[in-house]
């Protein structure tokens, strides 16, 4: 492992060992150097370090450091952490979120047997909080109560640690890495959606698994009599959003095949891939998770339709009732990245000002190049059709209906973003009579 990433995720930095202004190393230093030395005479120190050979060294170097009692006797904004007197696994996790102004006062990594604890000096904010949850794993599930949060690993698994310590890290360098790190715990909820196979008028086994999924996220679940799986969500006193994607794939996935990953890219060892349209699936299954942090104000519906590969059927018989109070509708089927689909085949079916709804959310989110564009054909077009002011958004995806299918799921997760932005912000008001014509 290179050096700079075994010492990110044991806490440390190569500056440490630069002596300070009184020619004296730090503790934290001292520490390092030590365990540097007794790897150097132990094996032939390179640019490359075996993690256990680094762990026993650091072992070795903690027992020859001054100690000063623990953690809890030091206040981290005004003294040096006591790195040497934490557990091995935490240690990393401890600096990186000291050094982002997560100041903590105590922690135990569980010692391979019991949750992970870290204590806070404050309550976190909910920026913090995101940090936190950013830099977890799917296979550790972090709780956060009150000036505490707790990593729980499997047993024999506290090495998952410093993962996360490595992840912290990335922020240090540049705050701007969250949206990668948050991309990257997104993308383990997408491979699940593109895990079950439904072709149109085969949607039965993944609709099951979606109703699952909505019942934990919403308020009522049903199906209507086209076979669309239609969801409600109060909160509050306010417009109705729509929230759409189709559930059918243009065929059935095939058997065997394994999810292939490169950078930020997903593909299929055989067969379509299927983000067309689980990607989309997988961004109202988000929005519906976050909503609760917004200041959104209204009722979402969601609408997962059947049949879309083989003529939009589905949303075009989708209960007249459940769509008549939708005040706009967020169509998430469009390939590629930050397009908002207004028109097909020439022909505008959204009115320009609720398309500019999407490039101001994506100029208030830092991507000034959401635009409106031309489109084929869509259940926004559909729901448009009944009056409801209607976009289809990028999910991401790109060669939709064959075996070079790709989805880049970070442009996925900035869709995530983009909607969020949108209900956040509040920006799409009680539908306007005048957007029914004004195209």
């Amino acid at each position: 492992m290179k050096k700079e990433t075994l010492f990110a995720r044991h806490g440390f930095l190569q500056s440490d060992l630069i002596d300070g202004l009184t020619g004296e190393k730090s503790k934290i230093g001292t520490f390092l150097q030590g365990a540097l030395d007794h790897l150097t005479n132990n094996l032939q120190l390179s640019q490359d370090i075996e993690q256990d050979a680094w762990s026993e060294a650091l072992e070795h170097a903690s027992q020859n450091v001054e100690r000063i009692g623990g953690e809890m006797l030091i206040d981290p904004t005004k003294q040096e952490l006591p790195l040497a007197e934490l557990d091995r696994y935490i240690r990393g996790i401890v600096r990186w979120l000291n050094e982002l102004g997560i100041h903590t006062t105590g922690c135990c990594d569980g010692h391979n047997s019991r949750p992970a604890v870290v204590h806070f000096k404050s309550h976190l904010t909910n920026t913090q909080i995101r940090i936190l949850k950013a830099c977890t794993l799917p296979e550790v599930k972090i709780r956060i109560e009150g000036k505490r949060a707790g990593f729980y690993y499997n047993p024999g698994e506290a090495h998952k640690l410093l993962d996360i310590a490595e992840r912290l890290f990335t922020l240090v360098k540049d705050p701007k890495n969250i949206i990668e790190l948050e991309a990257g715990f997104f993308k383990s909820k997408m491979i699940d959606l593109l895990s079950i196979s439904g072709a149109s008028g085969n949607e039965r086994r993944f609709r099951n698994y979606m109703r699952q999924k909505l019942n934990s996220l919403t308020d009522y679940t049903y199906m209507d009599r086209a076979g669309n799986l239609l969801a409600y969500l109060y909160c509050g006193d306010g417009p109705t959003v729509l929230l759409s994607a189709h559930m059918d794939t243009v065929e059935e996935f095939e058997p065997g095949r394994i999810i292939l990953e490169e950078g930020t890219t997903l593909t299929s060892s055989k067969g379509i891939l299927g983000a067309d349209d689980r990607a989309g699936i997988a961004v109202i299954l988000e929005t519906l998770s976050r909503i609760g942090k917004t200041n959104f104000n209204g009722t979402v519906k969601v609408a997962l339709t059947v049949k879309e590969e083989i003529g939009c059927v589905g949303s075009r018989a989708i209960d007249p009732e459940f769509i008549e109070d939708v005040d706009g509708a967020i169509v998430v089927d469009r390939r590629g990245k930050r397009d908002i689909v207004t028109s097909n085949g020439g022909v505008s079916f959204c009115p320009v000002g609720y398309g500019e709804l999407f490039e101001e959310a994506g100029r208030l989110a830092g991507m000034r190049d959401w635009k409106m564009t031309a489109g084929g054909l869509s259940d926004a077009k559909v729901f448009a059709s009944y009056g409801i002011p209607s976009v289809n958004l990028s999910a991401g995806y790109w060669n939709e209906h064959s075996d070079l299918e790709v989805v880049d799921y970070r442009a996925t997760y900035e869709t995530v973003k983009l909607v969020e932005g949108v209900l956040n912000h509040q920006l799409i008001p009680f539908k306007e009579e005048n957007w029914v014509n004004v195209i």
